[in-house]
Parts: C-alpha cells; sequence; structure tokens
C-alpha cells in the first residue's frame, strides 16, 4: 500500500471513478429484453453534490457502456464519462489536456487489475473495501464502505476534510 501522507490534498481537484465495482456493487442485473439495471446509491450521489459546490470536477471512466451509466453520470451532474473504455490512462490524458491539469490534481477510484495502470498514475489512488485484494494493496487508500454503499462519498469527504472545506 502507498503512503497517504505523501499525498497533497490541498491540490486534488478531479475525482475520476470507475463504475461497476465503485459506484455501484459491481451487480448487473439483465431485463428480459436484455437492459441492465444497476442500483446507485443515494450518499454517493449527494457527495458528489457537495463536492461540485466546493469546486470538486468528476469523471466516470467505464470499461462497460449501458443507458444506466448515462443516466446516472447526467443525474449527478458528472463532468466527464467515458464508456466501453479499454484503455483508461488514455481517457484520463484527454481528461487531464483538456483541463489543463497535472496527475497531482487527480484522484482515481478502482476495483480491479484493469485499474490499476490507472492507479498508477495520479496524485491519489483509491480501491474501495469490496476490490480485488491486489488493487487494495497498490492504493493510498482503501475505504471501510463497499463500492456501491458508500466508498465514493468516503473518499469525497475524506479529500474535503483534508482541504479543510468540510
Amino acid at each position: 500500500m502507498k503512503n497517504i501522507s505523501d499525498v497533497d490534498f490541498t491540490k486534488i481537484n478531479f475525482v475520476l471513478m470507475d463504475l461497476d465495482g465503485v459506484l455501484t456493487d459491481g451487480s448487473i442485473i439483465y431485463t428480459d429484453k436484455g437492459e441492465q439495471l444497476k442500483i446507485f446509491y443515494a450518499h454517493d450521489g449527494h457527495g458528489i453534490e457537495r463536492g461540485h459546490n466546493l469546486g470538486l470536477k468528476f469523471g466516470i471512466i467505464s470499461g462497460r457502456k449501458s443507458a444506466a451509466n448515462n443516466h446516472r453520470a447526467e443525474r449527478i451532474k458528472i463532468e466527464e464519462l467515458y464508456q466501453d473504455c479499454k484503455d483508461k490512462v488514455a481517457a484520463y490524458e484527454e481528461i487531464r489536456t483538456k483541463y489543463k491539469l497535472q496527475p497531482e490534481n487527480f484522484c482515481f477510484i478502482g476495483d480491479d487489475v484493469f485499474d490499476m495502470p490507472l492507479l498508477d498514475k495520479v496524485a491519489f489512488s483509491c480501491a474501495p473495501k469490496n476490490g480485488i485484494r491486489e488493487v487494495k494493496d497498490s492504493v493510498h487508500y482503501v475505504t471501510e464502505l463497499e463500492g456501491g454503499r458508500g466508498a465514493v462519498r468516503e473518499v469525497i469527504d475524506l479529500i474535503l476534510k483534508r482541504q479543510g472545506k468540510i
């Protein structure tokens, strides 16, 4: 695990997240018509709203594509949504360039091995409690709460507290 004391929280202003396993518990329910249903946690949404109000920006970089992802991102006013993304680092680089930011400005929350290349690029890397062991062993912070059950809110609150905003 990386040392959290190495993180300069004052510089973090963009929180990136995987979706399945981070904003959800990783479960995907299919209807008989093949539509995906996902369950999102209201506390995470409130944390994102408060983060917006206190100066943070947010992005989702997901390996899957779903109408449910679009609806949730729109509902909680996510600035950047990348779906069906096979190269999360490339998506991050696009966001970084678009907003003229540096790695020190980013947090990423990921739960599985395909998130690890991006977790290694950002200033503050996090995994939910129910993430894959290899991921949890490689990040700055592992949440006490599980993905889809408040992990995102926990990370946002930690950042905002370390910045003295809450």
